[in-house]
């Protein structure tokens, strides 16, 4: 299925303290004017975490229970690994094997390998000893560490870790505490450099923490100097999923209804650019220079129930 919306502009204007309105000042470098999203595909329970292939293709999740991979060359969409264990954050590493966060609900809460022959191993699901919560979304370094968030969105698995933190895993599969510095960690992003990671501290509770954090890499790989970025401020939904460009500016996927969309960062937090979705987007990656893809809500249908899918934007920035 394959379909194009046309999107209307938010208007520029200065920043404001935090929690503020989210009014960007270079709406134009980033979003072409009359700009169109392209619905690639519709057909997903809950759709997540895109990530691109060596090859260039497209893996995403769909929370039911499979990655599905999307064909740029093709257009075709197609089971890339089912069951999934209910992957929901994918990353690909630098050898080339995919990096899953698999979660409650059924799945198997832990950080998952599938190598490219198709097996899969586990490279983490225990802290000290005890499960994790939901393993969400990652971030992977220079050095091969993956950095993953762990919160509990949902499922009624009896939980073993009684806080929601951010977790660091080297290639050997050693675990440690990053932070527990934040209520629901949620979408996680790694700086170029490798010494700041990006958390979406994305609370359940709309009076909780709905903000873009920062953190400084220490030595040992744990996070501290926690900063606010941008304060989304309580009773509107925040940041899920993120996505870096090489000038480490950060495509944010969030909000709902009229403000439900792509919110891009500078690193600083400072509010550049907006692109409008039809539903409630989930998260965003880079496929090839300039193109981003989005998953999240499609657009209401009469007579038929909402679905997720993946959406693609060709950005003015490269």
């Amino acid at each position: 299925m394959k379909a194009f919306f046309a999107c209307a502009l938010l208007a520029c204007a200065g920043c404001a303290t935090a929690p503020r309105e989210f009014n960007p000042a270079a709406q134009d470098r980033f979003v072409p004017p009359g700009y169109s999203l392209e619905l690639l595909w519709n057909e997903g329970d809950f759709t997540e975490g895109p990530a691109r292939a060596p090859d260039g293709s497209i893996c995403f999740s769909d929370i039911g229970n499979r990655i599905m991979k999307f064909d740029p060359k093709t257009g075709r969409t197609t089971v890339f690994r089912e069951p999934s264990g209910k992957a929901n954050g994918l990353k690909f590493d630098a050898q080339g094997r995919l990096i899953a966060c698999e979660g409650a609900g059924g799945g198997n809460r832990r950080v998952s390998i599938t190598d490219a022959d198709g097996q899969v191993r586990t490279l983490a699901d225990r802290w000290n000893g005890r499960r994790f919560n939901s393993p969400n979304d990652l971030a992977i370094d220079a050095k091969g560490n993956v950095y993953f968030t762990d919160p509990r969105y949902g499922g009624n698995e009896p939980r073993e870790i009684d806080f929601e933190g951010v977790y660091v895993v080297t290639p050997a599969g050693a675990v440690t505490l990053a932070t527990r510095d934040v209520q629901k960690p949620n979408g996680i992003l790694v700086s170029r450099d490798g010494t700041t990671v990006y958390v979406a501290d994305t609370n359940s509770d709309a009076r909780g923490n709905h903000q873009l954090v920062s953190f400084r890499v220490q030595f040992d790989g744990t996070l501290d100097d926690k900063r606010v970025l941008y304060d989304f401020g309580p009773d509107r939904r925040p940041i899920d999923g993120m996505a870096m460009d090489a000038a480490g500016r950060i495509y944010a996927a969030g909000g709902t209804g009229e403000r439900s969309g792509l919110y891009v960062f500078g690193p600083e937090g400072e509010p550049l650019a907006f692109v409008r979705m039809p539903g409630d987007p989930t998260n965003c990656a880079f496929g090839d220079p300039g193109v981003l893809y989005i998953t999240g809500q499609g657009p209401e249908e009469a007579g038929k129930p909402r679905r997720f899918g993946l959406f693609r934007i060709r950005l003015t920035a490269p």
